[in-house]
């Protein structure tokens, strides 16, 4: 399922939209709800609210919830399968977030940060090298090499940014983005095309992949 829980600063949230799509019920009826009991809704905190453009391009409203205030809305809700599936989804994602906020605020968790930041920085200065490879060898993407190799970074650990990492994700961060440096030097050394070097790296990032699945289940 589909990330339903949306963090701000050190705010977790849901929205009416992501409620509406994961239950299958109509937008529509899901904000009248909101509408209807906001007295209540408000108990648990402000009810904000943010516009976006709807497929039929007008603005349209989406409401967006605490975990108190989703928490109630979906009690409301008539339990289909659906329903009962998206509940516990919604409230597994919330629990993490929480526990993951709470790993971040400990000294262990800005130790690991820290440390992943030269490698890091390392990692940078080899695709810079290979950008300017890349860009000698007449390619017209090399200006997208930053973002493809950390976005592959960053899905192979599971994540979308460093700072939504758990502490065990740094770690894997690291070693990835080491590795990743390695493979790019080597292929540039190799007289590679970048694209192969890119492909050696999505495949080392899938190979231990399945070997740390592997290790995990054991």
């Amino acid at each position: 399922m589909q990330d339903l829980v949306i963090l701000k600063g050190k705010e977790v949230f849901t929205d009416s939209l992501i409620i509406a799509e994961g239950t299958g019920i109509n937008h529509r009826r899901i904000k009248d709800a909101i509408r209807k009991y906001s007295d209540r809704l408000m108990r648990f905190g402000l009810l904000g609210a943010h516009q976006t453009e709807s497929t039929g391009g007008r603005p349209e409203e989406i409401f967006d919830l605490n975990e108190e205030q989703a928490t109630f809305l979906i009690t409301l809700l008539k339990n289909t399968d659906k329903v009962v599936d998206f509940k516990t989804e919604l409230v597994r994602q919330f629990y993490a977030m929480r526990r993951l906020l709470q790993e971040q605020s400990t000294e262990e968790w800005q130790f690991f940060r820290k440390e992943g930041k030269p490698v890091r920085l390392a990692e940078t200065a080899i695709i810079k090298e290979l950008v300017e490879y890349a860009k000698n060898r007449g390619s017209r993407g090399y200006k997208n090499l930053y973002t493809n190799y950390t976005t592959l970074a960053n899905k192979t650990v599971g994540i979308k940014h460093v700072d939504e990492a758990t502490i065990m994700q740094l770690n894997y961060l690291k070693l990835i983005e080491n590795i990743f440096a390695q493979i790019i030097q080597a292929g540039m050394d190799e007289n590679k095309d970048h694209h192969d070097i890119f492909k050696d790296c999505k495949a080392k990032a899938e190979q231990l992949n399945s070997v740390v699945a592997i290790g995990i289940a054991g």
